[in-house]
């Protein structure tokens, strides 16, 4: 939050502030952030693999290396996210847990996924890194202006809906894209290497 403050993306909590005048929105935007972003990737996954099978190997590979590009970002530099500033005590951070207190199918704070879950796998974004893998991969291969637009203005939802949620901060979700680019550059190297040399 200082590095935020330093250079003027400190804003989450007046965001969230504005969305909870709307309860309809914060529920819908648990839902996004809860279960799209697998729907999403898996589905496009599906798509390359049985639509583009020449390019799957590449964007496969892609978002292998950006997830655990994400796993390791977790490991050596666990961050509490906003909402658990929340949970904690802190209300004055202005932040409110949505998932604890608007329905929605799941919560942090339920038995199995509080056992199951790395409470303080904040940065990267590993939402908003898979949103923007999607978006890479499936704006060139939808035909449809309607389908394309939604395509290209799903992270932009998702970034909406990590930071209303109070799940991420602004720069969480800019070293997903982060590892994002790496993850797509170590792809090209490594595709290259995985294909058969023609004799």
């Amino acid at each position: 939050m200082h590095w935020q403050r330093m250079i003027g993306l400190n804003h989450e909590a007046t965001l969230q502030s504005w969305a909870l005048h709307s309860r309809p929105l914060i529920v819908l935007l648990n839902y996004v952030y809860g279960s799209l972003h697998f729907v999403i990737t898996a589905g496009a996954v599906i798509w390359l693999y049985r639509r583009h099978p020449g390019d799957y190997p590449r964007w496969r590979n892609t978002l292998a290396l950006t997830t655990v590009l994400a796993l390791i970002g977790f490991v050596f530099w666990p961050l509490m996210p906003p909402r658990l500033l929340y949970t904690a005590g802190h209300g004055s951070y202005g932040f409110v847990d949505t998932l604890a207190k608007y329905p929605t199918f799941w919560s942090f704070d339920s038995g199995t996924i509080h056992k199951i879950s790395n409470q303080y796998a904040a940065m990267p974004s590993l939402h908003f890194a898979w949103a923007t893998w999607s978006t890479v991969v499936l704006a060139p291969m939808v035909k449809r202006t309607w389908a394309r637009a939604l395509v290209y203005v799903y992270p932009a939802a998702t970034l909406f809906a990590i930071v209303v949620t109070a799940n991420h901060y602004f720069l969480d979700a800019a070293a997903g894209a982060a590892i994002f680019g790496i993850g797509a550059l170590g792809a090209v190297v490594i595709t290259r290497r995985q294909r058969p040399v023609a004799v």
